[in-house]
């Protein structure tokens, strides 16, 4: 192929390309931005008119630079959820009070309409007294997750939020209150030029049963769950850090992990009744006060004969698995 039809066909292929992607419902452009960048356009057909005449190797190697510098403005842009406040504007900040993320009329919170780079959250749900059982399912990754604290409120969570945005919704299971707090990827550009994550700082009260189901690709989690009443904890994690302290047991208490790559340490009350199943791969593992079962189960003494026990079952590709007593 011609060096001078290079940029145009390669144009041509990745336009498609986002076309195609966007009808499938991978990507979500928004195609009014490029009014504001049609100068683009005109520099990369100005670089391939430049070196039109040229065959030599620093011809090819400067229109595949433009090539990359223009796409990489006109896609980035183009993800840009609002055309009217069109800019690359690395240093613009949305900078917004409490009243912007927080609906105390409502339980649900509708900020749809929000394009935020970077401000503070606090998002809050209610308790009801007669709430026994709570779910809450996290959802997010590139992020920091700290659930250290209580609240009398059903759920409290202050945030940092550098490039993506929380949403926090309520809604009934039966008698279950479910809390679905995640993170949207709503980035106005594709590539960041920092290395801030999102960070989340969350409390809940101590009266209900809790599950809680956090699904979180590279992020560091740290739980202090010692005050709370754990049903059931599930955890999927990629490259994670997972730094969990449970307290004492219910009559059943069931921890899932699954991870990748990752780090896992769980910290369970010296005296707590605790069984544990293995599916760890190449993983490596460290259960201090365990008993070897056989199988890939391990099981602190006595345990059959304790009225409340812990269950942990680790599945892992190449991680690092610890369960410590405190």
């Amino acid at each position: 192929m011609r060096n001078d039809k290079l940029i145009p066909g390669t144009i041509l292929v990745i336009i498609g390309t986002a076309i195609l992607l966007e009808k499938l419902g991978v990507l979500h452009l928004n195609w009014v931005n490029v009014a504001h960048l049609w100068p683009v356009l005109l520099i990369l057909a100005g670089v391939n008119l430049v070196f039109s005449q040229s065959r030599s190797g620093w011809a090819t190697f400067f229109k595949i630079i433009a090539l990359v510098v223009g796409l990489v403005i006109l896609f980035g842009t183009f993800t840009y959820q609002s055309a009217k406040n069109w800019n690359l504007g690395f240093d613009n900040h949305y900078d917004m009070d409490d009243s912007d993320y927080t609906d105390n009329n409502s339980d649900t919170l509708h900020r749809d309409s929000i394009i935020k780079v970077e401000g503070n959250g606090v998002y809050t749900s209610p308790y009801n007294a007669a709430t026994q059982s709570a779910r809450l399912n996290i959802s997010g990754g590139a992020t920091t997750y700290n659930l250290n604290g209580i609240t009398n409120q059903l759920f409290e969570a202050e945030t940092k939020e550098y490039k993506n945005r929380y949403t926090l919704s309520k809604s009934m299971d039966g008698t279950t209150e479910v809390l679905d707090f995640s993170m949207n990827n709503h980035n106005r550009f594709p590539f960041q030029f920092n290395n801030k994550s999102n960070h989340a700082d969350i409390k809940l009260n101590t009266n209900p049963q809790w599950e809680i189901n956090l699904a979180a690709g590279a992020a560091k989690i740290d739980f202090d769950l010692s005050n709370l009443k754990i049903k059931k904890l599930k955890m999927d994690g990629g490259a994670a850090s997972f730094h969990i302290k449970m307290g004492q047991p219910l009559v059943n208490t069931n921890i899932e992990v699954s991870t990748g790559a990752s780090s896992v340490t769980i910290s369970i009350p010296q005296n707590a009744a605790c069984h544990i199943i293995t599916d760890t791969g190449l993983s490596s593992k460290s259960f201090d006060g365990f008993q070897n079962q056989g199988d890939n189960e391990y099981a602190t003494p006595n345990f059959d004969k304790a009225p409340y026990k812990m269950y942990i079952h680790l599945e892992g590709g190449i991680s690092d698995f610890k369960v410590s007593r405190y």
